[in-house]
């Protein structure tokens, strides 16, 4: 108790006493002439509980969000609440992971957590990984933003001409204007806590989008109008009179997709240690309790958005939930604030997103250096300028970042959370065989082969040639 008191925090706020004991050791004095490391109490945090939460769930929240109708309509209402809550609770064991081995060694940064594991290799691979996966997260909001901008200007302008050539219709031209205006400014901030006003924002507008579709279950009636043959209906046969329906459980050739979509959804592992840095009165108690209420809040949103997407057009959903409404001929002015809103939360994540990506960059190539304005500011404009890129010039860019994301996802989520637990966790406090560790090690595992069955659906897709639009994190 007393070396809890010396660490300033007692057991009432859940600090573990092995953990401080472990972290009182790594903040001995130094000998002469060895660098210190940065830890965790070389940082004061001035974030709340409250702006960690939203930073934290504005982190989670993917554009995913939008095909999960979807994939409940291929896995059936049962299916689908298991898999959500399954992955859910397993994305909180792997923050449980991440926090425990991050409190052993002092050290805040993912890429750290690495080099403390591997060396130099394991510190290359966990930027590396953070930084795909999140430039693939990026791009994945701008061209949410590039398709469904100017779709909203022509309807506020009420042009029903889908080829005029005007520059402020275009979507290339609407990403650079919103990236540069929005999303650089942002960028700058210099900590992440400063963007929890903006995250609170973004949340509510997803909040209204959830608001608006359960309102939408009630406003449309089913068989649709529009209605004739659905996409579902070509791989299960669905009968007409069977069409409004809901489904506990089914399969069908889209089924195997569903698990990498909502695996995605929860990817927030990149921003947990950069958020624990900036809380206020940070222990592991209180970040894990910012951890569990941020994912219980975006599993509740992320439940009510699917079941009630489904429930509304059944097997004629659209792995885009928003276009199936214009499909259906159900566009409205509730619809196009919805969509304003979705624009405006996507727009806002970036920024958000980013920050990890930044920090990466910086431990790989600056490690030693000290917090410089012109380098902070010179990675941002690089990063957004490079995602601008990929989103104006790669046409097919889905399949390119679902390769991705089907090996960075797994990494973040299941591999390097176990493995680090595994090689950090010192063996007096945990042995090998322990069953933690043993825990650890089939996580890791479990991570392994999802990214092998992902990786094959996606080569087998290809191969068929039988790629058809899904939604991602």
């Amino acid at each position: 108790m007393e070396l809890q008191k010396m660490n300033g925090h007692s057991r009432e706020e859940g600090f573990d006493g092995l953990d401080a004991l472990a972290e009182q050791e790594e903040f001995l004095p130094h000998k002469p002439g060895v660098k210190k490391e940065m830890h965790f109490t070389d940082f004061e945090g001035k974030t709340s509980f409250g702006m960690s939460i939203f930073n934290l769930s504005n982190a989670i929240m993917g554009s995913g969000i939008l095909g999960l109708a979807f994939a409940m309509a291929n896995t059936g209402i049962i299916l689908f609440l298991i898999l959500l809550l399954s992955i859910a609770i397993l994305s909180a064991y792997s923050i449980h992971l991440l926090l425990k081995s991050a409190g052993v060694v002092g050290i805040r940064a993912y890429e750290q957590l690495g080099n403390r594991a591997f060396g130099s290799p394991g510190k290359m691979l966990a930027g590396c990984i953070i930084t795909i996966h999140n430039i693939g997260a990026m791009s994945s909001y701008l061209f949410i933003v590039k398709s469904e901008l100017p779709l909203v200007i022509r309807a506020f302008l009420q042009s029903e001409n889908t080829h005029t050539g005007e520059w402020f219709l275009n979507g290339n031209y609407l990403i650079i204007i919103v990236s540069v205006l929005i999303i650089l400014p942002l960028a700058l901030m210099k900590e992440l806590g400063y963007l929890g006003y903006t995250s609170g924002f973004s949340l509510s507008c997803m909040l209204f989008f959830l608001i608006s579709v359960i309102y939408k279950k009630f406003d449309i009636e089913c068989p649709l109008k529009n209605h004739d043959v659905t996409p579902i209906d070509n791989y299960t046969g669905i009968n007409s009179t069977d069409f409004c329906k809901p489904k506990l459980f089914t399969t069908n050739s889209e089924t195997a997709y569903t698990i990498p979509i909502l695996a995605f959804a929860f990817v927030c592992h990149p921003e947990v240690l950069p958020i624990y840095t900036e809380l206020r009165d940070a222990t592991k108690k209180r970040m894990q309790a910012v951890a569990n209420i941020s994912i219980l809040a975006m599993f509740v949103m992320y439940l009510l958005t699917a079941l009630f997407g489904y429930l509304t057009f059944y097997g004629a959903v659209e792995s885009e939930l928003l276009h199936t409404y214009s499909r259906e001929g159900l566009s409205d002015v509730l619809i196009l604030c919805v969509r304003l809103a979705v624009l405006m939360a996507v727009t806002l994540t970036v920024p958000v997103v980013l920050f990890p990506i930044r920090r990466a960059v910086l431990q790989i190539i600056f490690p030693e250096k000290p917090f410089h304005w012109a380098r902070h500011i010179a990675i941002a404009f690089c990063l957004i300028f490079l995602v601008n890129l990929l989103v104006i010039f790669v046409p097919s860019i889905r399949d390119i970042f679902g390769l991705i994301g089907a090996t960075s996802a797994p990494s973040l989520i299941f591999i390097l959370p176990g493995i680090f637990y595994i090689r950090i966790v010192p063996e007096d406090q945990e042995p090998l065989m322990s069953r933690s560790k043993i825990q650890a090690a089939v996580f890791a595992a479990v991570g392994f082969i999802f990214m092998i069955m992902s990786l094959s659906f996606i080569i087998i897709d290809w191969v068929t040639g039988e790629s058809k639009s899904r939604g991602g994190h």
